[in-house]
């Protein structure tokens, strides 16, 4: 059995565990960079069939396959899947902290994803912890990413998302290289917030050990 089965078969056992009618699986995508929103996939696979397994025969946690890969594999994902993206941005990063952004993030796509489905769901969430106020049934699989077809699907889709979303922001703010950085630290962006100053996507939160508070409030870029 190859490993993408192995992944649609998690979600069937998972989906008869649950006793509901269809399963969720959700992942986020930008915890980690200093600039610009957070976002989360939900992905809800209604009818898997061999055709379905075969065309998305490279499926797999959004940070062990290519970009090549997960570019050619988000419309497919699209295509055979009731799913939401949604995002939370840096402003609400910075007030109610990285964690709440990102189960915020994350509830909205799933209630998304109920709302169009219009029946009961089990949700498998990505990592150690279920999604806060999230009222409807959950599950947090550790590594779900490498275990479950939906989440990795998820993965995917929020991973495509955000570097698109990136890759905008860095026409307005070329010097900080985000188009290949995508946000993160790399010595290049550290050393562009030193020279330049932090725009308004920066996290603040994020860089306050680069530059002190009142650095910060005096050299955002608008």
């Amino acid at each position: 059995m190859n490993n993408n089965a192995e992944l649609f078969n998690f979600d069937r056992d998972e989906l008869k565990k649950s006793k509901c009618n269809l399963l969720i699986g959700t992942d986020e995508a930008g915890r980690g960079p200093a600039v610009g929103p957070v976002f989360a996939a939900a992905v809800c696979f209604k009818e898997v069939n061999e055709e379905l397994i075969k065309e998305l025969s490279k499926l797999n946690d959004s940070k062990k396959i290519s970009e090549k890969t997960r570019l050619a594999l988000y419309p497919a994902i699209k295509e055979h899947a009731v799913y939401s993206i949604q995002m939370v941005d840096e402003k609400m990063i910075d007030r109610i902290n990285i964690l709440n952004s990102t189960f915020e993030a994350m509830k909205n796509a799933c209630m998304d994803v109920v709302r169009q489905v219009i029946t009961t769901c089990i949700v498998l969430v990505d990592g150690n912890h279920k999604i806060k106020g999230y009222e409807f049934p959950q599950k947090s699989i550790i590594k779900g990413d490498a275990k479950s077809a939906s989440i990795a699907a998820a993965s995917i889709l929020a991973k495509v998302e955000r570097d698109n979303y990136m890759i905008e922001l860095d026409k307005e703010f070329p010097q900080y290289a985000w188009k290949s950085n995508k946000g993160y630290l790399s010595a290049e962006h550290i050393e562009a917030i030193k020279k330049f100053g932090v725009t308004k996507y920066h996290r603040k939160s994020f860089v306050r050990n680069i530059l002190d508070n009142a650095k910060i409030e005096q050299q955002t870029l608008f």
